[in-house]
């Protein structure tokens, strides 16, 4: 079991709003030891105070614990639910984006929590286009035995095994990163290969080992409001670090919206990006769409 879902105590005010709490197996915040406030649900009829009430209530118990900073919300750590959308533009919702009442996070900043970490999701226009430096570089990258091919379905607990061995690195410097066991990885996404469509998730192997990938779908939610799909949503893209791999990043995901394009879809949406991570950079002239928080408060 995850310990994301090991919950180490939870907070209720009956009818009205809920949390749970984690302090023993939280993500490292050096020099803070972090109590973590996740699983938040407030009632239609709940209102500033009665959130008010449950995290006043929840920032004592993680300060009884030895925490100096409560972190949410976030369901144990960030392979998990996490973040409040807090800005939205005229997008609707896409796919795998979280949502919530646009009232939360105001009561959780009135409840004394700050903004601690943003994040943001941007709109790209045109997925014909091709960058003509690339050629260079995938020819560089060529020389060397990296090859892309599709992720394949048909040997799809192998192909996570390769992802997972990417993640577990191209991750690891991630703000609030937690190792994950491997067999929990492939728990949690064991039903991704559902979603999957040829030429949106990629694989980059150099000398058969995993050095890259993108995971990316059609932007389902658009299906479910009967409107015809022309999005493509880009939610994870990763590379080993060095210069050996040097533009493997920008390579797979052009090579992915390519064909987004022949399936038909004219837009992408590079999804849930921290403002200091690198993938800002590689969408070209991307529009911002919605912005996200994580939040904070001090308990000493």
């Amino acid at each position: 079991m995850l310990a994301a879902q090991l919950v180490d105590a939870q907070v209720v005010l009956p009818g009205r709003a809920q949390v749970s709490l984690w302090w023993r197996h939280v993500p490292p915040l050096a020099p803070e030891r972090l109590g973590v406030i996740g699983h938040f649900r407030a009632a239609p009829e709940a209102d500033a105070d009665d959130v008010r009430q449950v995290l006043e209530s929840a920032c004592a118990h993680l300060r009884k614990c030895g925490c100096t900073l409560a972190l949410g919300p976030m369901d144990g750590n960030t392979w998990r639910s996490y973040r409040f959308v807090t800005w939205s533009g005229a997008q609707p919702r896409f796919a795998l984006e979280p949502a919530q009442p646009e009232a939360w996070p105001q009561w959780w900043e009135a409840a004394g929590f700050a903004p601690h970490e943003e994040y943001y999701s941007a709109l790209v226009e045109g997925l014909a286009a091709e960058d003509p430096r690339l050629a260079e570089t995938w020819q560089r990258l060529r020389s060397l035995g990296v090859v892309i091919r599709d992720i394949d379905l048909g040997a799809f607990a192998q192909e996570l095994e390769h992802i997972f061995a990417i993640s577990e690195v191209a991750f690891r410097e991630n703000v609030l990163y937690t190792p994950l066991p491997r067999d929990a990885f492939a728990g949690m996404y064991q039903g991704a290969a559902a979603l999957i469509r040829p030429g949106l998730c990629l694989l980059a192997l150099h000398q058969d080992q995993p050095v890259g990938f993108v995971f990316a779908i059609p932007d389902l939610e658009q299906a479910r409001r009967g409107e015809a799909v022309d999005t493509l949503v880009v939610k994870t893209l990763a590379k080993l670090p060095g210069r050996a791999y040097a533009g493997l990043g920008k390579i797979l995901l052009e090579r992915c919206q390519r064909s987004a394009h022949a399936l038909g879809l004219t837009r992408a949406i590079h999804a849930l990006m921290h403002q200091k991570n690198p993938s800002r950079n590689l969408g070209g002239l991307a529009r911002e769409i919605r912005r996200y928080t994580l939040f904070a408060k001090r308990l000493e």
